[in-house]
């Protein structure tokens, strides 16, 4: 993921279709430092959740990374992942209605780890059982529904190949 990450921060400063910090294109590095295990560790345990894997090492990676263009999520910092009940929980209600109740739960159980006070968001949900897999959604309120990725690396291609197809 590491390369990957890399790969997204050199395209996207080099299209410079948005904004970026000087020190940011002067590394060609749209990331932030590393999490450590503690801060994770201290994360899930306020979250009362254990990270999946793959987000657990993009952590290690970058603890944050800056959206690449105006239409992907920042990815926020540890100290802001926080439920979606607590970030928008009126949206919560919103998609609760029978027809799209689904959706509404869930938003209710799901983690925000990108795209606080942005447009769209990134989100963590948690399996309903131990045994399940954690479900990746990048979420919109103004396009209706949920973009559901199989994890996170391959959210992470698909913004790279989003990248190369403005060049």
């Amino acid at each position: 993921m590491d390369n990957l990450l890399k790969q997204i921060s050199e395209k996207a400063i080099e299209l410079a279709d948005f904004e970026f910090t000087q020190e940011q294109t002067k590394n060609k590095w749209i990331g932030s430092k590393p999490a450590s295990e503690t801060e994770i560790y201290l994360t899930e345990k306020r979250l009362g959740i254990e990270f999946p894997s793959d987000f657990k090492k993009f952590l290690s990676i970058s603890n944050g990374f800056s959206a690449p263009n105006d239409i992907e999520p920042t990815f926020e910092s540890i100290d802001k992942i926080d439920y979606f009940k607590n970030i928008d929980g009126f949206l919560i209600e919103a998609y609760s209605n029978d027809k799209i109740e689904y959706i509404g739960k869930q938003l209710a159980k799901s983690i925000v780890v990108g795209g606080i006070n942005e447009e769209q968001y990134f989100l963590l949900i948690p399996p309903d059982t131990q045994s399940g897999e954690w479900t990746y959604w990048k979420f919109a309120n103004w396009f209706p529904g949920e973009e559901d990725h199989q994890n996170l690396k391959a959210y992470f291609r698909g913004v790279l190949d989003t990248l190369y197809e403005e060049t």
